[in-house]
């Protein structure tokens, strides 16, 4: 990819398809869509899309997450968006949040105004 701006301005997004499953950390820059299963640990620059079908194991630390499935972990993120089929089981730490009608959230939510993402993620 190369260390340019226009280099990761153009970065093609990652897709874990339906069926994959991937344990281990997880680091991107750019926006990661999750469609299978994975173990571990994401820290996703951008931001991370968890499909209907995607389940996460694991803690997240990403500048926003909307969330279709699952997700079993802490979530830091500044803006988190669970939608009617989403699910997240964890402690969530976050600026903005949005739960959708037949959502599920389990667990505790700390809110702050000034949180930034140099504050909430960490992908180096």
């Amino acid at each position: 990819m190369g260390n340019s701006k226009n280099a990761q301005s153009s970065a093609t997004p990652t897709l874990i398809s339906k069926g994959c499953v991937v344990t281990g950390k997880i680091e991107s820059d750019v926006f990661v869509r999750v469609d299978g299963h994975i173990k571990g640990d994401l820290f996703i620059g951008e931001g991370l899309i968890v499909g209907e079908d995607g389940l996460i194991d694991g803690n997240i630390n990403t500048r926003e997450i909307v969330v279709y499935g699952t997700v079993n972990g802490t979530v830091k993120a500044e803006s988190i968006d669970i939608k009617s089929s989403g699910k997240i089981l964890g402690e969530i730490q976050t600026r903005t949040f949005q739960v959708e009608r037949g959502a599920v959230y389990t667990g505790m939510v700390s809110m702050a105004k000034e949180a930034t993402v140099e504050h909430l993620v960490a992908v180096t």
